[in-house]
This record gives structure tokens, sequence and C-alpha cells, in this order.
């Protein structure tokens, strides 16, 4: 048995990325940036960064369209594949890893109407999120007490 799934909470990086393709099937393509805070043994706070190359199809390209824009908040769950190929060019053998989104959750709370989510499975997932926001604001907070990391 195994097991492929993400779950991410984040900002968009840029406007998707729409094409329509000629079996009227849509994907959109978008990097989205996950940040964590910690201290350093000497007490400074750092912000690391990690970007993820979000890739949607059909139901899930029509809300990016519609409502993903740069800065939009999200939490999304997928899974990740890394594609391969050989670059024209050079002829090495080159590697992109994307996260393949199932289900995406809109958490800007601009609007009422911008507050949209869709889930491949269906089914309402909002509570679910909402309990995972709390156990990271609750993990962080207690991480935060942390002094002496030991690295």
């Amino acid at each position: 048995m195994s097991l492929n799934k993400v779950m991410l909470i984040g900002n968009v990086g840029r406007d998707p990325d729409i094409r329509h393709l000629a079996n009227n099937s849509m994907i959109a393509r978008f990097p989205l940036a996950t940040s964590e805070k910690f201290k350093t043994k000497s007490g400074e706070l750092q912000e690391q960064t990690e970007w993820h190359n979000i890739v949607c199809w059909r139901a899930l390209a029509e809300l990016a369209e519609k409502y993903i824009k740069k800065g939009t908040r999200l939490y999304i769950e997928g899974r990740i594949r890394t594609n391969s190929w050989i670059d024209k060019s050079t002829q090495e053998k080159k590697y992109a890893t994307e996260i393949f989104a199932d289900s995406i959750l809109l958490l800007d709370r601009a609007s009422d109407e911008s507050r949209k989510s869709i889930d491949k499975d269906s089914g309402d997932s909002r509570a679910k999120i909402e309990e995972i926001i709390n156990k990271m604001s609750e993990s962080r907070a207690e991480s935060s007490e942390i002094e002496d990391l030991p690295f």
C-alpha cells in the first residue's frame, strides 16, 4: 500500500496560466508559496519560503480562471508528480515536480462569492480545513516558545 497526498496552504505567486485544449478541457498552472517561520539558535527569527508548481484540470482550472489571482490564499489537496524530458539544446535530462490538485479551497475573506471550493470527490471540506488551520496555529504558538533548537 502507498499514499501520495499533499496538503498545502499558501499564496499564489502569479496569475494562473490558463490553456484551453482541443478536446474542450482546460488546464491551469500557477506557483504557490508556503512559508514557515522559526527561530535560529541565536534567537533570530527566520522565514523560509518553498515554491510549489500547481496544476489544475477541468473544473479546478475553471475555478482558477474565475477566482484565483496573484496573492490569493489557498488550501490545496493533491498529488505529487515528477515529469522528466530531454532538453533539446543540451541533451540533458530535466525534471519538474508538480502538485496535481484534487481540491482547492479559497481562503481569502474578500467576499462571500469568492469563497468557493471544488473537490474532485465532492463534499464540504471547510470544517476539515478550519480544523487543520487551528491545529497549525496552536502548533506554531507552541513551537515559537521553544528557545533552543537542536540544530
